[in-house]
Parts: structure tokens; C-alpha cells; sequence
């Protein structure tokens, strides 16, 4: 057993359990009960706890451990009124639905630390998820929990207790099952492929191997997502949402009024973009595109989550055929955004912080791997 001295008179008791270290902090003033914190190394324990001994040695306890009568209030009724009553974004709109169906008749009672830590180890281990969607799926739970904890309909939060690298594979996991792998996304369009593609839109192309050439509905509208997706790095969804009093002709912009990350975003457009736009509108007429100031003939205009998936879906699998006929077929649309944010570093001077404001990416960090873009084609000029 080891023991760590804190600032008080108290001491915080460490000793391990199997691959984990568990910390004690006792506080007998103060406290109801012991405090008892799990960690995955000494050193994030030792940490974690003169953190906290600091604020108990002030005679600060933080909520999550006073003793407060929590009621047995079904979680999915908090993860429901979470979603009807706060506006969030889409992406944790999503996440706490596909939580809602999976997490079964628990209670905001039953929500301590140890059902937090048991929910991650079960993501793992037997849904076998990657260490990213582990983090998105906790981080989109938590907030929610933050919530709930504002309006004392949860005493405390313990997903926020979780150590660093929680949703990483331990060593103990690893015996078990074989770790999930972050898989960060590079595909970019190579060779002929964007001329291939090009060629299958247009129509009356057939490629070796194939029978006949594809048979495609509203070419022009397939053929202005394209481009719009190579020229502005927008989603899918933004641009099959895209109604006319978006589209600022004059201002060269597109104004996205509600983005993924649930902020609102002005895409300036280049001006093959504007060229583009420009004739679509001229050529496809009004009654060939989606109901009311829709650009394109898929979606209703219905704001429902299911409806903007069904679309999401329809045209995810159209993509896939055109990209497959072109002799793609590993190719995603969302690989083109990735495509148009390569060619922002690789064909301008502007800064991450500008190309950020047109993608739309939240975290500079996200931007960093295609730093070395830049760096290889100033490469490329020196003797």
C-alpha cells in the first residue's frame, strides 16, 4: 500500500487492484463516506487526488460526493427532455438517441462511477468500439448529464470523473479482445479518377467491365453536389439542404444557417463555384428541384431527424454507384471534403484559422494533418 500526503492532515491511501490503481481520501468532517477513485496509473491518481485534497483541505467538497437524495427517475425520460428542451447539435442529437435505445431501464439512482466505468469497459469489450467513438459517445451522454445535474434531476456526474485515456484499450482489454483502432480518413482522389467520375455523372459512359453505363436520375443536381463539394469542402447534408436565400450570388457566399457542429458558417465561394451555381439554376428548372426555395429534388424540406437520414442514406448509396462505376468503389463522398480541404492548403496562402472558418472544423487540431500539404509543395520548389 502506498501513501501520498496531502496538504492536509489527511492522507490519500493507494494500492493496486489487478492492472488499476484504487486511491482512498477520507475526510471524516467533511465527508459522508470515504471516497474510493480507481485509475489506470499511479501517477494520474496521485494527481487527480492532490486536486481534490486541495479543495477539501479548504473545505470545498465538490457535488458529485455530498450525500444528496437522487431520485429514481428513468434516464431515457432525462435523455429525452435533454433532446426536446435544449438546442444541441445534431451530431449529440444523434449519439444520445442510439445511447436512449441501448442503455435499458436504468435509473439517475443507479448512475454512480461504477456504472460509468462498467458502460466504457462494455463499449470496449463487447460493442468493440474505436477510442474516438467511445469519447464521442460519452462526451454527448455527459453533457446531458450536466444538465440534468443543473436542474437537480442528477446528483452528480460521474462521467466526468473518468481519468484521461479512459476510452483506451488497457492491457487487461487487450487479453480479451482485439483493441479497436482509431481510423483516421486520407483518401483523396488520385490519378483520373475525378475525370472518370466526371464522365459517369455526364452520362453515356462505360467503363471497362461494366455492361452499360450507369442509369442516373437528375445528373445536373449530382453533378452541382460534386463540384460544390470539391470547391467549398461543405457536408453532404449542408448541401442537399441548401434552399435559393442561401445562395448570396453578389457576396460569393453560401450562409449555412445550422452546420454538424451546430454553429452557423459563411463558405465563400471560389469562382468555378459561382460559375456552377449559376448554370444550374439556369438550366434546371424550378419544378425539377426540391419543394419550395430547395436547390435539390431529394429532400422534402421536413426538419426531422429520420427524414434527414433517409436522405443522408439514399444518397450515400447513389454516391456509391457513381464512385463504383468510375472505378473508385472505396471512395466515400465525405472523402471530398477531405479532398477540397487538401487543396485550400495546397493552392492558397491561407492560414488554419481561415481555412478553419471555411470548413467549418471547431479544432485547429483536426486541421493538422494536412499541415504537411503545405510543406511539400514549398519542398517541391527548392532545388
Amino acid at each position: 500500500m502506498f501513501v501520498y500526503a496531502s496538504m492536509g492532515d489527511q492522507m490519500a491511501t493507494c494500492r493496486p487492484r489487478g492492472n488499476r490503481f484504487e486511491f482512498v481520501i477520507k475526510r471524516s468532517r467533511l465527508l459522508p463516506r470515504p471516497i474510493y477513485l480507481s485509475f489506470d496509473t499511479e501517477e494520474e491518481g496521485r494527481t487527480y487526488c492532490d486536486h481534490l485534497e486541495t479543495l477539501l483541505d479548504q473545505g470545498i467538497v465538490p457535488r458529485e460526493f455530498l450525500e444528496v437524495e437522487q431520485k429514481s427517475e428513468p434516464v431515457r425520460e432525462i435523455i429525452k427532455d435533454y433532446i426536446d428542451t435544449v438546442a444541441i447539435k445534431p451530431d449529440d442529437e444523434h449519439l444520445l438517441w442510439v445511447i436512449y435505445s441501448r442503455i435499458g431501464p436504468i435509473t439517475a439512482k443507479q448512475v454512480d462511477y461504477n456504472w460509468a466505468e462498467k458502460w466504457v469497459s462494455d463499449m470496449k469489450l463487447i460493442k468493440n468500439l474505436a477510442p474516438s467513438t467511445i469519447r464521442h459517445h460519452v462526451g454527448a451522454l455527459a453533457r446531458c448529464f450536466d444538465w440534468a445535474n443543473r436542474k437537480d434531476r442528477m446528483a452528480s456526474n460521474p462521467l466526468r470523473m473518468l481519468p484521461k485515456g479512459y476510452a483506451n484499450y488497457t492491457g487487461r482489454d487487450k487479453k480479451l479482445v482485439e483493441p479497436k483502432q482509431d481510423v483516421e480518413r486520407d483518401r483523396r482522389l488520385e490519378g483520373e479518377e475525378e475525370e472518370r467520375i466526371r464522365k459517369v455523372l455526364k452520362g453515356g459512359y462505360k467503363p471497362d467491365g461494366k455492361q452499360r453505363p450507369l442509369l442516373l436520375d437528375h445528373r445536373l443536381a449530382m453533378t452541382l453536389m460534386f463540384d460544390l463539394a470539391l470547391e467549398t469542402a461543405m457536408r453532404m447534408r449542408e448541401i442537399f439542404t441548401l434552399n435559393r436565400g442561401q445562395i448570396n450570388i453578389s457576396r460569393k457566399t453560401i450562409f449555412l444557417e445550422k452546420t454538424k457542429n451546430g454553429d452557423k458558417r459563411q463558405v465563400p465561394l471560389s469562382t468555378v463555384a459561382i460559375d456552377v451555381i449559376e448554370r444550374y439554376l439556369k438550366t434546371v428548372p424550378k419544378r425539377d428541384r426540391g419543394p419550395g426555395d430547395l436547390v435539390f429534388p431529394w429532400w422534402n424540406g421536413a426538419v426531422d431527424r429520420k427524414e434527414l437520414a433517409a436522405t443522408t442514406s439514399i444518397l450515400s448509396r447513389r454516391w456509391s454507384r457513381v464512385f463504383d462505376h468510375a472505378g473508385c468503389p472505396d471512395l466515400r463522398f465525405h472523402d471530398l471534403r477531405h479532398e477540397a480541404t487538401s487543396r485550400f492548403y495546397e493552392r492558397t496562402a491561407l492560414s488554419d484559422l481561415q481555412i478553419s472558418r471555411i470548413t467549418g472544423h471547431k479544432n485547429l487540431e483536426m486541421l493538422r494533418r494536412y499541415a504537411n500539404l503545405r510543406g511539400s509543395d514549398l519542398a517541391g520548389q527548392l532545388w
